[in-house]
């Protein structure tokens, strides 16, 4: 169900991209649908910015519910958590101190909490 979702999702980001391209610009140089030309043709300049205009909408629009939609899926789909609370394979050594004297420190034991500040300058200081 994801994948069919996140499919159709990126098939309307796509599309979505490209409708915004072929509008025209404010300026009028950047864009690629013209005002056209002709006075007799299918789609007069008017018709096609109010086209482009209202199928940009309608694809902004199922571009948003597509991501809610992707959104809730993970949400309810997906184990909570994170890849840091994982318990460790049965062969790992267990974090000990950096030094035999020193002690661990304090806290779940998340990953900054294993970590151990420097115990001097790292950088030769000029006296």
């Amino acid at each position: 169900m994801a994948t069919v979702l996140l499919v159709i999702h990126l098939m309307i980001s796509a599309a979505l991209v490209g409708v915004v391209l072929l509008q025209k610009s404010e300026g009028g140089a950047l864009g690629i649908g013209g005002s056209g030309g002709g006075g007799g043709g299918f789609l007069t300049g008017r018709g096609t910015a109010n086209l482009l205009t209202r199928t940009t909408a309608a694809l902004a629009a199922a571009f948003f519910l597509t991501s809610i939609a992707l959104t809730l899926l993970a949400r309810h789909s997906g184990s909570a958590g994170s890849v840091f609370d994982t318990a460790r394979p049965a062969g790992a050594p267990a974090a000990g101190p950096a030094t035999p004297g020193e002690s661990a420190p304090a806290g779940r034991g998340g990953i900054l909490d294993k970590l151990q500040p420097p115990s001097g300058p790292a950088v030769p200081q000029n006296q």
